[in-house]
């Protein structure tokens, strides 16, 4: 069952969509189903996610900013307008180099 706030067929801009809080690193779901979805991170520099496990394959989109994204022991710079594709079940963090939004599309094998 597909869940989402938006309807189908409206034009948005993609990074108005959500924004950086110096609280916490900012998650935003744009929709989900039982195959994956597509959600909305919004990073102040410095911010951090501690190394964790996603059960699904993602795709790192970087839509402002710079971020170091690890797995597998190798440290990956991505900035805005590139992307990277990663497997599921592989364990990696993700650091903020400057205040950053990412889309990340998640697809379950």
């Amino acid at each position: 069952m597909l869940t989402t706030d938006y309807r189908f067929g409206e034009v948005h801009s993609i990074a108005d969509q959500i924004e950086t809080g110096n609280d916490k690193v900012h998650f935003k779901h744009i929709f989900n189903n039982e195959n994956g979805g597509v959600a909305l991170v919004a990073f102040k520099a410095g911010q951090k996610l501690d190394a964790h496990m996603a059960p699904a394959e993602v795709m790192v989109n970087v839509l402002e900013g710079e971020i170091e994204f690890t797995m597998l022991d190798k440290v990956n710079t991505i900035r805005s307008g590139e992307f990277l594709l990663m497997g599921a079940d592989v364990v990696h963090s993700v650091l903020a180099k400057t205040d950053t939004k990412l889309m990340l599309i998640k697809i379950k094998p």
